[in-house]
């Protein structure tokens, strides 16, 4: 049996004593959040230039809904000064406070943004109207025609789903064809390095004529963009594994089919994900570009539509919801990503 003398378990309590209150420090958050005051400053300083400085009214009636987002912007002011002075000694807050941190900058930097956006148009008009409008006025635009955005945004997100869906797999299908198969390879991959630079958009003409109706020929030209890159990048993946994993594999007795579904293609996944992301990026061009000039629905026609109308406020209120949709399916695409590829953790740096 081994015993501690007096003098180790002293030395062990007084390094623990000291150590105690660094190790409160890093469990414990501050007592003070500044960037959190700062933004609290800030939207408070939003809130009431825009609630109490009279608009500068240009030919028209007065922009709705400016006192409601001055007092909205008050109260998150209130919010942000109270968690910034008390989050940290209330336990419920202390996840919300964590959240918060990080984004402590752009907290700052939004109200700014807003607030001098606000002073160029509603409270000057140095930017001149129709053409700019102030941030009340999307308000108005969410609140009045929610209905036909509504619509349009469903509309895009049907679109969109079925050709990225269609082109997605094709591309897969291809790609790991491609790369397993030297013989379909020789025959493919010229035809994909002549057509796949090509852009989609060129092809409306051609496609709007051969296929049935507009719409079917948007669900090919979104597929045909996002096919190339996921074609490409799954076939380098799955051309690129390592060959002693299937000389492993086969000492063990696996077969064909086990080859390609369990060894090459796991291996390609991160250039599968690779190629989707590409994919959708150029999928969202294309699929603007074919509301546009031939699909009578979605975000793209949303655009053409209150152009036409030159009321643009309705055009940067679609704006602001397109760059919301396309980030959260590239958001989507990440989560997925990460779930897929979670044994690779560490491994994957995009």
């Amino acid at each position: 049996m081994t015993t501690t003398s007096p003098s180790t378990l002293d030395t062990r309590h007084a390094s623990l004593t000291a150590n105690a209150p660094r190790q409160a420090a890093v469990a414990r958050p501050g007592r003070l959040w500044p960037t959190g005051l700062l933004a609290a400053l800030a939207w408070a300083a939003f809130g009431a230039i825009t609630w109490r400085w009279p608009n500068k009214v240009a030919g028209f009636s007065d922009w709705a809904y400016t006192e409601e987002l001055g007092i909205a912007a008050l109260v998150a002011a209130a919010a942000l000064a109270g968690l910034a002075l008390a989050g940290a000694s209330l336990p419920p807050l202390h996840r919300t406070l964590a959240t918060l941190r990080p984004t402590g900058p752009w907290l700052v930097a939004l109200p700014l943004g807003f607030l001098g956006w606000e002073i160029l148009t509603a409270k000057t008009a140095l930017l001149p109207t129709p053409f700019f409008a102030p941030p009340q006025a999307l308000i108005e635009v969410y609140v009045d025609d929610w209905r036909r955005l509504g619509d349009s945004v469903l509309n895009t997100i049907r679109l969109l789903g079925l050709g990225v869906a269609y082109g997605g797999v094709a591309g897969f299908l291809i790609g790991v064809s491609i790369g397993w198969s030297r013989r379909l390879g020789y025959w493919v991959h010229p035809v994909l390095r002549v057509l796949g630079p090509l852009p989609s958009t060129a092809l409306l003409p051609l496609t709007f004529y051969f296929f049935p109706s507009s719409y079917s020929a948007a669900v090919f030209l979104i597929a045909l963009a996002t096919a190339f890159p996921v074609a490409v990048l799954t076939w380098s993946g799955v051309a690129s594994v390592n060959k002693s994993y299937y000389d492993v594999a086969r000492t063990l007795g696996a077969s064909g089919w086990f080859l390609v579904l369990r060894v090459a293609i796991p291996a390609a996944l991160p250039q599968v994900f690779v190629g989707l992301f590409m994919g959708l990026g150029a999928s969202f061009s294309v699929l603007v570009t074919a509301e546009m000039m031939g699909v009578k629905s979605g975000l793209g026609w949303y655009l053409t539509w209150a152009q036409g109308w030159a009321s643009y406020v309705n055009m940067y209120a679609a704006l602001i919801v397109m760059a919301l949709l396309f980030s959260g399916v590239i958001t989507l695409l990440f989560a997925v990503r990460d779930r897929a590829l979670s044994w690779q953790k560490g491994t994957v740096k995009w």
